[in-house]
């Protein structure tokens, strides 16, 4: 293991330390490779379009916005082979949250998603991707992914 220095501007040096107090880091350090780790993690499933990938999708839409309900149900029967799930909550009178776990190819996962949260009527979406690499063990062989 390096050590390394690192200068903050105060501002930035006092958001971090919030953070380590709000989710119980024992040290700068541990939350900083925590940082890297998951930016690392983000960077092949961002570049490489047909890298295998998981991912989850997460938006909130006005059902009262004609038909946007039956448009993303369909968008999702329409893609099926990459929604694993999907959990439906409702947050108040107009407003849904929607999450899907997706998996497929980065690509067909990206699109997939604008296609979702450029609908008129979603007023939220936000994808997180995490690469997967896909291999086979056992005796059929069949190809399935880790996260």
């Amino acid at each position: 293991m390096e050590r390394i220095t690192v200068t903050l501007d105060t501002d930035l040096l006092e958001r971090l330390d919030a953070m380590l107090a709000e989710r119980r880091y024992a040290s700068r350090s541990e939350a900083l490779r925590d940082i890297l780790r998951e930016h690392f993690s983000r960077a092949p499933a961002a570049s490489a379009e047909d890298a295998a990938c998981v991912a989850s999708l997460t938006y909130v839409y006005d059902h009262h916005t004609r038909d946007l309900a039956a448009r993303l149900a369909d968008a999702q029967h329409h893609r099926h082979d990459l929604t694993v799930a999907t959990m439906h909550v409702h947050l108040d009178a107009e407003a849904c949250l929607e999450v899907a776990l997706l998996k497929g190819a980065a690509a067909d996962v990206r699109a997939f998603a604008d296609s979702v949260t450029s609908q008129r009527g979603v007023r939220f979406g936000h994808l997180h991707v995490v690469p997967a690499v896909i291999h086979s063990h056992g005796p059929d062989g069949a190809p399935h992914v880790h996260a």
